[in-house]
């Protein structure tokens, strides 16, 4: 508190924090600072009125990652969005506006870390909370702010307490591209099992449900064809065929009906296996295949992502050892002035800007193998959906054909019976016995009394 923090840019390229001219703090890279204006700079900030004043003495500008202009006060550490000003009495900046401000390296205010691209600012990786010494940390005594993202099993997401709702890539038609993106705890409690995973069960399990509906479908064929077969021999019994006149008709088309029936349940039945049974085998015949080709190739992403997150943290924690180095070093510099403490100063000065550099291409590689494996998933899901929505369109329409010949069989059903029930409102008793007594009669003289 109360001590003079000066940014001093140094020849190999990077930011040193400097108590006085002989104290060397901390190292962060040089592309983590823009400084914009110094005091007495003429030029003001673009967008702004040129008649505005130069800055007053002790402020300097910056532009924040996000492209927004900010002043910091070199000799109070004090940050603002709005340009200070030169006169007396007023407020250099207003309090609310300070909770917004860009973040603090190594203790101290800085200018913000490099922008990342809209596409991929998101995907920054979660520093560790124990590591105050990190590229990003907050100042000591003042309160720690939230992170702007967290990290699941290697995938960083947005905090949701500092980050705004995200924009769904398919609104309204929930899409599997936008709500397969986290990890789920395994119901049996072995561990978690990944979205993309859940999404691969799912077409699986369709495609077994496939199976199932043409072989209830087959079993449904085996019934038809049997019902036909029992139909055609029992309309060749012999049972009541002596039966005459027009109830023996009717009795006749009773058994010839039987026959009828039993080749409109034959054609049924070849016509559920060509339209119907067939086509549910063969959809997606190499469907299996093709799914474990994207298993594989999405696993081998988040692989690759794991290991860039590694790497990653294994960076973090080198920087942070070459930092605390380098502040050991600088410590006995203070006490101590000689030429192999400067030359030891300066090879942890080049180890510790190497280390910073060295975290921030990890980084880089990070969002590079995470953006590469969003991409994938994106457009492997919507395949999987398109699928999915071809599968279910197709199974519909084959059952629509069923229902179909259905209604088909029952109406050549209904065809073989009309003529059943045709000849039975024709049945006569007194025709049919008038039929018969003609052609078994044996006489139609009475017998009379005998006469002596």
């Amino acid at each position: 508190a109360g001590e003079l923090i000066t940014l001093l840019q140094v020849p190999d390229g990077g930011w040193w924090e400097g108590e006085k001219e002989d104290g060397l703090r901390g190292w962060f890279p040089a592309s983590y600072v823009q400084l914009l204006e110094k005091p007495g700079m003429v030029p003001p900030p673009p967008g702004e009125e040129s008649h505005i004043v130069v800055l007053p003495p002790g402020w300097q500008s910056y532009l924040s990652p996000q492209g927004r202009r900010y002043y910091v006060n070199t000799a109070t550490n004090e940050t603002t969005w709005e340009r200070p000003s030169s006169s007396p009495g007023i407020p250099a900046s207003p309090g609310p506006h300070r909770s917004s401000l860009p973040p603090t390296v190594n203790g101290y205010h800085v200018a913000g870390t490099p922008a990342h691209p809209p596409e991929t600012a998101h995907m920054s990786v979660r520093k560790s909370t124990g590591d105050s010494q990190n590229l990003g940390s907050s100042p000591p005594g003042k309160k720690q702010s939230k992170e702007n993202t967290i990290t699941v099993n290697c995938v960083t997401f947005p905090h949701p307490d500092t980050m705004p709702e995200q924009q769904l890539l398919k609104p309204t038609e929930w899409s599997y591209c936008d709500y397969f993106w986290a990890d789920k705890k395994d119901p049996q409690g072995n561990g978690t099992v990944a979205g993309f995973e859940l999404l691969l069960q799912k077409q699986l399990k369709g495609k077994q449900m496939q199976k199932e509906m043409s072989e209830f479908i087959r079993e449904r064929i085996k019934i038809e064809e049997e019902y036909a077969k029992n139909l055609a021999k029992l309309s060749q019994n012999s049972l009541a065929a002596q039966e005459e006149g027009s109830l023996g008709e009717a009795w006749a088309q009773v058994k010839k009906s039987l026959a009828d029936e039993a080749a409109v349940h034959l054609k049924f039945s070849a016509k559920l296996h060509s339209e119907v049974e067939k086509p549910l085998m063969n959809f997606r015949e190499n469907f299996k295949k093709d799914m474990k080709k994207c298993d594989h190739h999405i696993a081998d992403l988040r692989k690759q992502l794991a290991s860039r997150y590694a790497a990653v943290e294994k960076a973090r924690k080198a920087l942070t050892e070459r930092q605390r180095d380098l502040e050991v070093k600088t410590q006995q510099l203070e006490i101590k002035l000689s030429n192999k403490t400067e030359e030891d100063i300066k090879k942890a000065r080049r180890k510790s800007t190497q280390a910073g550099d060295d975290l921030m291409r990890c980084v880089d590689l990070y969002n590079q193998a995470q953006s590469k494996w969003f991409e994938e998933m994106v457009t492997t899901t919507l395949e999987l959906e398109r699928l999915e929505v071809e599968r279910v369109e197709m199974i519909r329409q084959h059952l629509c054909q069923y229902t179909q010949l259905r209604h088909e069989t029952d109406m050549f059903n209904q065809s073989t019976v009309e003529p059943v029930d045709q000849l039975l409102r024709k049945v006569d008793p007194a025709k049919d016995r008038e039929l018969w007594v003609r052609e078994h009669k044996t006489g139609n003289i009475r017998p009379v009394d005998m006469e002596i």
